[in-house]
């Protein structure tokens, strides 16, 4: 298989050090715990990442793949516009992979692009990532509003992309756990939040990635989660593989869940 790994993980921020200011330092486990994901796919040089981002352009019953050759982004609007990056985009995964979508009937493509600038979704995976390789050209897709199979689908057609072009790839599925942890949270308490978190740090953490579709909408909905159509569409590029699954950190001290776990290809 030529996806060589996959990684969970979240997008706060606040663990850039320009934008925290030494807040970052609240949720050390999670940044001690990113750089030991991001120096494991380091490590691995890959020559193309794909991500998937809740933050991307997102349609309800559309998959939107971002075009062109390179994009941009900064932290300008969490006060760190001097912390910039540069991407360049593998044209040929992308091609490819839309003409897979295309010939399964999956709704997904490059139309439809509302904002060419890098989101944080896809930023703070990067900051990390970009310290230990960066020689690596990108896949950014986003999340839809279309059933959890569909993400499962089109996760399937990353990996039989990558297996055509034989090109050593791995996938990160970019998104926070619930945000509904504590009442003086983002958006208040709810029971299902620190459930949903309990749960999926239990799924994600033994790699049984079957039971991602087992969750309800409204179960979803209700504990506020952020990623688990990344975590589905992952799951689907890895569909067939061996994985060695290691759980590195869950936190959750603002009231969102911020969890990282990685997934070592074996075979």
């Amino acid at each position: 298989m030529s996806i060589a790994a996959a990684l969970m993980l979240p997008h706060p921020p606040l663990i850039v050090p320009e934008v925290g200011r030494g807040e970052e330092q609240k949720i050390h486990k999670t940044i001690d715990a990113y750089k030991k994901a991001a120096g494991m796919a380091g490590a691995l040089r890959p020559e193309t990442i794909v991500l998937i981002s809740p933050h991307q352009t997102m349609y309800a019953d559309y998959f939107h793949i971002s075009p062109g050759k390179t994009a941009k982004g900064d932290f300008g609007q969490f006060r760190a516009g001097q912390v910039r990056m540069e991407v360049a985009y593998e044209t040929e995964f992308v091609s490819q992979l839309c003409r897979l979508a295309e010939q399964t009937g999956i709704p997904a493509g490059t139309d439809g692009e509302r904002e060419r600038r890098l989101d944080h979704g896809t930023m703070v995976p990067l900051y990390f990532i970009s310290q230990y390789w960066n020689a690596y050209r990108l896949v950014r897709i986003g999340l839809s509003g279309l059933s959890l199979p569909l993400h499962f689908r089109l996760g399937q057609l990353i990996g039989q992309t990558a297996d055509m072009l034989d090109q050593r790839t791995v996938v990160i599925a970019s998104g926070d756990l619930s945000h509904r942890l504590k009442a003086d949270g983002p958006y208040g308490f709810q029971k299902e939040g620190p459930e949903y978190d309990r749960q999926i740090m239990e799924v994600m953490g033994s790699g049984d990635f079957a039971k991602l579709l087992e969750f309800t909408e409204s179960f979803c909905d209700r504990a506020g989660e952020c990623g688990h159509r990344s975590f589905t569409m992952m799951a689907g590029a890895l569909d067939g593989a061996a994985v060695k699954a290691q759980k590195l950190s869950y936190e959750g001290p603002f009231g969102v869940g911020y969890g990282i776990c990685t997934y070592e290809v074996t075979k």
